[in-house]
């Protein structure tokens, strides 16, 4: 189907039409197994009926209103998730790279008035990824995402090697403000931290009076089968930052902070359609859904089973699987750019992520039929290396 869209994207030439769970069918009626679910983003499938059912009512009330105001759905959301994650407050915006944009500004703020005009260096991990504006891109520790076209670049960013001790030796000093890091390196290749690593990592930037922000753009919202990686790791941060499954595909980001990261103040940072009260009523069915032992463990024990899958296989082209919950990244020792095409002709859906990986992000509650239709798709095309 033609299409005057900017295919910035390099979309492929696929339409689809509608979804029920995790199964997308395009606009010839051809059915696909989604692993991909808007790149994490529907955490609870397609065509959710209690999500659906929340949007409908919640539009027939009240859609936007501006933020010189409050809404009662947003207030009652915004209490719900600071109880459920022990944060302070929160900021509200429409995606990750505002919310991770948000958690910049402040950490520059924080070192401002903790440190003075010096204190602005922010410590990002190589192979991270940030976002798509100009400050989160520098922010991402890949140079795939700096083209010069688009310098120059904001200042006071330094990357370091994750899960690399040596690389803690000189990371932080008495003008580093803040150390922004993934659980899960995502768009690096699904690389989780290594736990007493990110301990350190932690423990060295608050003792250089720096603050510390975990992007949870990707592994939040139980995406690892924890609401909050962070919270897996044990990791004492001050800024969570949230996007993607945090409204089941309502565009959303938030901003969390806590104790000495509680530094702005009105008029540092706004969004014309943050926490509108459609996003804020998606988000809060999405908490109530996803905050659930049973689901969480559920999460869990899928990835368990995908990963276990594969790895019976036994495949030549597998060099490893990685992953913690729905969060899933298969290494190949073949292009997986042609991986993800054969496996999108033959009905399954996923993206690619770093230069090598798979990357399986399927919705939270897919059921055990999709799951196994999807793997045989998958175990068809790797079989044939």
């Amino acid at each position: 189907m033609n299409s005057k869209v900017l295919n910035n994207y390099g979309s492929f030439d696929v339409t689809f039409k509608k979804g029920k769970g995790a199964t997308l069918t395009d606009i010839y009626g051809k059915k696909y197994i989604d692993f991909l679910a808007g790149i994490a983003v529907n955490c609870l499938g397609h065509n959710y009926g209690p999500l659906v059912r929340t949007i409908k009512k919640q539009a027939k009330k009240q859609i936007h209103i501006c933020n010189y105001f409050t809404s009662d759905v947003g207030i009652q959301y915004a209490n719900e998730l600071l109880a459920q994650t022990q944060f302070d407050g929160v900021y509200f915006g429409n995606s990750g790279a505002e919310a991770n944009e948000a958690a910049i500004k402040l950490a520059r703020k924080y070192g401002y008035e903790t440190g003075g005009k010096n204190k602005k260096t922010i410590v990002t991990l190589q192979k991270s990824f940030h976002g798509r504006t100009l400050a989160t891109l520098t922010a991402t520790g890949q140079d795939v995402f700096h083209p010069e076209c688009f310098a120059p670049y904001a200042e006071g960013f330094k990357t370091i090697v994750a899960n690399d001790y040596a690389s803690l030796e000189n990371a932080f000093d008495e003008n580093t403000c803040a150390l922004m890091m993934e659980c899960v390196q995502g768009e690096g290749g699904v690389i989780p931290l290594d736990k007493e690593w990110a301990k350190k990592a932690c423990e060295l930037a608050h003792k250089n009076g720096a603050i510390v922000i975990a992007d949870e753009v990707q592994t939040g919202i139980g995406r690892t089968g924890s609401f909050l990686a962070s919270k897996l790791l044990d990791l004492d941060v001050d800024v969570v930052t949230l996007a993607k499954g945090i409204a089941g595909g309502v565009p959303m980001g938030a901003c969390l902070y806590r104790g000495k990261a509680n530094v702005f103040k009105a008029g540092d940072h706004q969004s014309t359609f943050g926490g509108n009260p459609l996003a804020c009523s998606a988000a809060l069915l999405v908490l109530n859904t996803v905050n659930n032992e049973q689901f969480l463990a559920n999460v869990k024990f899928k990835g368990e089973y995908i990963r276990n899958q594969i790895a019976k296989w036994n495949l030549p082209c597998v060099k490893e699987i990685r992953g913690v919950g729905l969060m899933i990244g298969v290494e190949v020792n073949v292009n997986p750019v042609e991986v993800e095409k054969k496996c999108l002709s033959k009905g399954l859906l996923f993206s690619t992520a770093g230069s090598n990986t798979l990357r399986l992000v399927p919705p939270l509650n897919i059921n055990w039929n999709e799951i196994d239709k999807g793997l045989s798709i998958l175990h068809e095309v790797l079989s044939s290396y």
